[in-house]
């Protein structure tokens, strides 16, 4: 975003407004840093030196842009998201995540940018707050959710965004798209992190074992029943109850179900004593609940009310970019017998197959794969042959096509691509 030539008050904060700031942000925990409209950092708090700055690398005076993505043009320019230039145009704070440079390697960060105004309502300078994702990661990990793709981003932001509040969360995806993670994460992000999680699966159990399972039951409430039996909810206290295949439970349990959540009351099978749950609550599910309410097969008034905040979680499909990131998180866990590698050419197969099955499917592939690999590196005759849906790819060079008429955004879609990774892979052969 080139800064307006002509608003020559705006092109650096005053130093005694900066001053002014850097002492203040100095009391904050989190790393902050002010920047002026061209995108210089003029000044950071302890919290982003040490968090942010131990690369020995100076920062002070260096495009944010470069400092964090190594992009040689403003985010918006590279495919990304621009917060400062959102915030310019709302003349108000803008929030985004990013995946940024750290130290550490690439890790997601919550970034959320506030513009400074002087006494005449120019924007003088810009405070930038950072908060990274402990959710996720950017890089391989032996556990957790992985990935770093525009659609992952997509989910993984929403994700951080309901986390500390109380909303109930609806996790929408295919089999195998890693809801119980996801739910993981919610809770993890969440003022209940030191509370229990509990997860219910749903699917399977009928209406009078899923009313025990979830509330529990007093003695003597049906045959077999010798002694009181505390439910999930029970054990959930000041926790987290994630109900997995909601679009699974009975009918006629869904109005109990519906209770429970709208008063936070319950009682035992069996039991007349009304109890009090505090929980929060994260539900899935790979059914369509909307059409089934249409159906009149799910109450309308529960899907009202677990729908309050819908993450969608896409398909493999949608993010071919993280296979190669998944599988080698995948082969480097621990419980693996040995070390084992993935080659270019069985990993490029891989990005190409469709995966009805998602994530769960890939890893079954690889561990089915590693048995073979008797070198340590899996090929692509130790596969399992699959119908494949060819994804386009890049024909010349790094990813790039000899010639295209339309947009980088256009060019970019038609590759099966992000436009960042297409800025990247331009740049790379001098052409961005």
């Amino acid at each position: 975003m080139p800064t307006d030539p002509t608003n020559k008050a705006s092109t650096a904060a005053p130093s005694a407004q900066v001053q002014s700031l850097v002492s203040f942000l100095e009391h904050e925990a989190q790393p902050m840093i002010v920047l002026d409209p061209d995108y210089n950092i003029l000044a950071a708090n302890s919290a982003y030196r040490r968090q942010f700055g131990g690369t020995g690398k100076p920062f002070i005076g260096q495009k944010c842009y470069r400092v964090s993505h190594h992009y040689d043009l403003p985010c918006d320019q590279a495919g990304e998201h621009c917060p400062m230039k959102k915030a310019q145009e709302l003349r108000g704070p803008d929030r985004v995540l990013h995946i940024h440079h750290t130290p550490r390697g690439p890790e997601h960060v919550d970034v959320e940018l506030r513009p400074i105004f002087d006494e005449h309502g120019a924007i003088t300078a810009y405070v930038e707050r950072l908060s990274t994702v402990r959710s996720a990661s950017a890089q391989p990990s032996g556990d957790g959710l992985v990935g770093r793709s525009p659609a992952f981003n997509q989910a993984l932001a929403a994700l951080q965004r309901v986390a500390p509040s109380m909303l109930p969360v609806l996790l929408l995806g295919e089999s195998g798209t890693g809801k119980e993670l996801f739910a993981r994460a919610v809770h993890a992000s969440s003022e209940r992190a030191a509370g229990p999680l509990v997860v219910v699966d749903c699917s399977g159990l009928s209406e009078t074992l899923f009313e025990s399972e979830l509330f529990g039951h007093e003695k003597g409430a049906f045959t077999g029943a010798a002694l009181r039996k505390p439910g999930l909810v029970d054990t959930a206290q000041d926790g987290t109850i994630f109900l997995d295949e909601i679009g699974d439970v009975p009918l006629a349990m869904q109005v109990k179900l519906l209770r429970l959540i709208e008063t936070g009351t319950y009682r035992r099978v069996g039991g007349v004593e009304t109890l009090h749950a505090n929980f929060r609550l994260v539900a899935a599910t790979h059914k369509p609940l909307a059409e089934m309410v249409a159906r009149g097969e799910f109450r309308q008034d529960l899907y009202y009310r677990i729908n309050a905040f819908p993450i969608r979680l896409p398909p493999l499909r949608e993010r071919a970019g993280d296979i190669g990131l998944l599988a080698n998180s995948f082969l480097a866990r621990p419980s693996a017998m040995r070390t084992v590698s993935i080659d270019a050419e069985a990993l490029a197969q891989l990005q190409r197959r469709a995966w009805p099955g998602n994530i769960r499917e890939l890893r079954n592939v690889l561990e089915r794969a590693s048995l073979f690999a008797d070198d340590g590196v899996i090929r692509v005759a130790h596969l399992p042959p699959a119908p494949a849906q060819p994804l386009a790819l890049p024909k010349a060079g790094d990813g790039v096509p000899l010639h295209f008429d339309g947009t980088r955004s256009e060019l970019a879609a038609s590759l099966g691509i992000s436009e960042r990774t297409l800025y990247r892979r331009l740049k790379r052969q001098g052409l961005a």
